[in-house]
């Protein structure tokens, strides 16, 4: 085989899946699909998906994309079903089972456990006729005219057309719950985006004693030690009640230093150094709009003095908190 075949051998899958999928979208029947969606909408408790094999991996697919979309679900393997995993489910549940056959040995075999349980059953199957599509509430048809395999064998195009429908549910189960974006962001706090819906100023900023701060007053000298201490570049200058006066950065004592005559550092003193009425944060300004407003502007900042509602002074974050964050 020449790599041109090579070439056109993938194609060649890539189109029969895709084309599978398209011919399962005008072959499926709108009453069914409503029902599936209000029972898998209705449900109290959570989705129970199940299947064997390589059905029982896109069953745990489903389920994953299910759950990080709003809509609580788990896999649950039918053996494990038979030896005691089956008490995880309950009146309140929903069952969605895979099947390409709907014949297969565990999943029969369960039916009738399930039964006198109480849960609705949704049979995502291959096989219309078979025990599954019969015995449940509601069928999805998932079948195939062939596989992709070259020998007709390997589940290929019927695993790809049932993730394909799981993915079609649990995408209008999202809308149908009115997922947000902030919603998402919840149930996604290692990513970037819900790192930058959730993440705020209070849980990367330096407070406490690891907040630096010097008084109005403060000899130059105090200042040094204040930025040098703190380890964070810029040392807040507060008021004899804790409310923020100005900050000093590194930059803005080198260059006071610069500008002046060397006798005159002896008085130098932190209000004649410090940016007065700097840009601040609050505790609970969310992380990404601190960066925003360090960004944003015709200087770039990269500090920022945190204060409350009172104006107090309670912290300090810096631009390389936020990037380090993964923001």
């Amino acid at each position: 085989m020449t790599d041109k075949q090579y070439f056109a051998e993938v194609q060649g899958f890539l189109r029969l899946e895709s084309e599978a999928i398209a011919q399962t979208a005008t072959r499926l029947k709108p009453d069914e699909i409503e029902r599936v969606v209000q029972l898998l909408a209705g449900c109290k408790g959570k989705i129970v998906i199940l299947g064997v094999g390589k059905s029982g991996i896109i069953a745990q697919k489903i389920a994953a994309t299910m759950t990080s979309t709003g809509t609580g679900a788990l896999h649950l393997h039918p053996s494990d079903a038979l030896h005691g995993g089956i008490g995880i489910i309950n009146s309140d549940d929903v069952v969605m089972i895979l099947s390409n056959s709907g014949e297969t040995n565990e999943i029969i075999e369960m039916l009738p456990y399930l039964k006198r349980r109480q849960v609705p059953i949704i049979a995502l199957v291959g096989n219309l006729n078979s025990t599954l599509a019969c015995r449940a509430d509601a069928v999805i048809d998932g079948s195939v005219d062939q596989e992709a395999c070259p020998l007709n064998l390997a589940p290929t195009t019927s695993t790809t057309v049932a993730l394909a429908l799981g993915d079609a549910l649990a995408l209008t189960l999202m809308q149908v719950k009115g997922l947000t974006p902030d919603d998402f962001a919840i149930n996604h706090p290692g990513g970037q985006l819900g790192k930058r819906l959730t993440l705020t100023v209070s849980d990367l900023m330096h407070s406490g004693t690891n907040n630096p701060t010097i008084s109005l007053g403060a000899m130059w000298v105090e200042v040094v030690k204040g930025i040098s201490s703190g380890g964070l570049g810029a040392v807040n200058v507060v008021d004899d009640d804790g409310r923020l006066a100005g900050i000093i950065t590194d930059g803005d004592l080198r260059r006071a230093i610069e500008r002046l005559d060397p006798t005159a550092l002896a008085n130098l003193k932190s209000e004649e150094i410090m940016t007065r009425n700097p840009t601040v944060a609050n505790p609970g300004l969310l992380a990404y709009d601190a960066l925003q407003l360090m960004e944003d502007r015709p200087s770039q900042i990269s500090v920022l003095p945190v204060v409350d509602g009172e104006r107090v002074c309670v912290g300090l974050i810096r631009l390389h908190d936020i990037v380090r964050s993964g923001l």
